[in-house]
């Protein structure tokens, strides 16, 4: 069953929602579920990081599911009692399967103020590594 002619797209999405379970039972929120049973982190390792780690983690693998919930519940031409069950299901889902809870994290340092993204590291410990000479290709400005 497809909803409009055409695209692999669509039909790969109808399929992932044929093996959603869309019920209204709530689903439990606790953090044991979550819980990594080992660190593959490099680097400063504190609560912080794990915890941010853990959101990664969670969010890589709950996304695929989001995205079809969304899907659901965007699709005018579903019933609106299956567009409200996915409603229901999405607002019950963990808070760490949201892109929002993600927060970069400096590698270095752990800090999560003022990173600059395509090293992810803090601006201290950028300043520090590239006037060392340990970043490649960055070097002081002089003009």
């Amino acid at each position: 069953m497809t909803l409009c002619s055409g695209g692999n797209a669509i039909s790969s999405q109808l399929q992932k929602l044929d093996s959603l379970d869309i019920s209204t039972t709530p689903t439990p929120r606790t953090m044991s579920q979550f819980r990594a049973k080992k660190l593959d982190i490099a680097g400063f390792i504190n609560p912080r990081v794990i915890r941010d780690h853990t959101k990664r983690k969670v969010f890589e693998q709950y996304e695929p599911d989001r995205q079809a919930l969304r899907y659901i519940i965007r699709n005018t031409s579903l019933p609106q009692r299956v567009r409200a069950q996915a409603q229901l299901q999405l607002s019950q889902m963990h808070a760490y399967t949201r892109s929002t809870q993600i927060k970069n994290r400096c590698v270095a340092g752990g800090t999560a103020r003022s990173i600059i993204r395509d090293f992810r590291i803090g601006r201290y410990q950028f300043r520090t590594q590239a006037l060392a000479g340990e970043l490649p290709g960055v070097k002081k400005a002089s003009w």
